[in-house]
């Protein structure tokens, strides 16, 4: 969500903004570290009051491909939860909302030389009677979603209940991501291999604490697992305490495949470049080490191969 948008949209939704535009920042915007993951999705609420129609909605699509091009990205998959959205506005349902994101997105591949599309999320800490539910209405519109992903706080919420929906999922067509070792938790790393295992996924969201278990870093290096490793994010959930203790530099060096992502870049004031720059400062990553990082995103990509080798000039093999 572009920071002057959500700005301007407020108080159209009866959000009453501080005079004082620090108070305003430090009202939406997570520019500083938290006390951990949970303070982090607390303070999504307040932004969450903004998504209250589907002209918003679909303007804040279009304006997340745009800021993301502009950033100098051409291939973006962006997620979302339907229950998230839907919570709070009794106007919106799962059908409108996920209407209003895709003519957004469309809009703005019609705009710009990008290949993109929609992950739908499902929320670990809802009834798993309201999961059913957005499982069951991603599979009814795969045709405009490329995946499904579960995710929200791991701690007490067991995976197993969600695997017959992920199987099903999987059935239908569609690609699995999971967030999973993303808070510094002893399970963490059992509770990654639960997700490749049990849930069937085949990316990683975070999945930066399997640096606690060597047999986990291999289980994941084995099967070729893709990490979404978001830096920047990382830091300000204390995933870990500062930039240099984040593990992304070991684990690439243990084989592990990375790509580099922004995970919430308009709540965060962040942008992609700024976590390539985060790399590329602390962890002495090169311009090469990059690129074939790069690659290895594309190849991960739930995109259709097709949509993608018209913009990427350096199409992987084997797409």
């Amino acid at each position: 969500m572009r920071w002057s948008t959500l700005i301007e949209l407020a108080p159209q939704v009866g959000i009453e903004l501080p005079s004082d535009p620090k108070r305003q920042r430090e009202e939406f915007l997570i520019t500083t570290q938290m006390k951990d993951l949970e303070s982090v999705l607390k303070k999504f609420l307040r932004a969450q009051r903004v998504l209250a129609s589907t002209e918003i909605l679909e303007r804040l699509a279009f304006e997340a491909c745009e800021d993301a091009y502009n950033d100098g990205v051409i291939v973006m998959e962006m997620r979302y939860a339907p229950t998230f959205i839907t919570d709070g506005h009794p106007s919106l349902n799962f059908e409108s909302v996920h209407q209003a994101l895709h003519r957004g997105i469309e809009r703005a591949k019609s705009r710009f030389p990008i290949a993109a599309g929609l992950i739908g999320i499902v929320q670990r800490i809802k009834p798993l009677a309201e999961a059913e539910r957005v499982v069951d209405f991603v599979i009814d519109h795969k045709d405009s979603f490329i995946g499904l992903d579960l995710a929200d706080n791991e701690d007490g919420f067991d995976p197993l209940p969600f695997a017959p929906l992920f199987m099903k999922a999987k059935k239908a067509g569609l690609r699995i991501t999971v967030h999973s070792g993303e808070i510094p938790h002893p399970q963490s790393p059992k509770w990654v291999k639960a997700s490749v295992e049990i849930l069937g996924a085949e990316r990683i969201g975070h999945g930066i604490q399997i640096i606690q278990s060597p047999e986990v870093m291999a289980f994941i290096r084995d099967r070729k697992i893709p990490l979404e490793v978001c830096p920047h994010s990382n830091w300000l959930t204390q995933a870990f305490p500062d930039h240099a203790a984040h593990p992304v530099r070991k684990l690439h060096e243990a084989g592990i495949i990375i790509t580099v992502n922004s995970d919430d870049p308009g709540l965060f004031a962040s942008t992609l470049t700024d976590d390539y720059e985060i790399l590329q400062r602390v962890h002495r990553f090169t311009p090469h080490e990059f690129a074939a990082m790069n690659e290895e995103a594309v190849r991960a990509s739930f995109i259709p191969a097709a949509e993608i080798r018209k913009v990427w000039a350096s199409p992987s093999k084997g797409m």
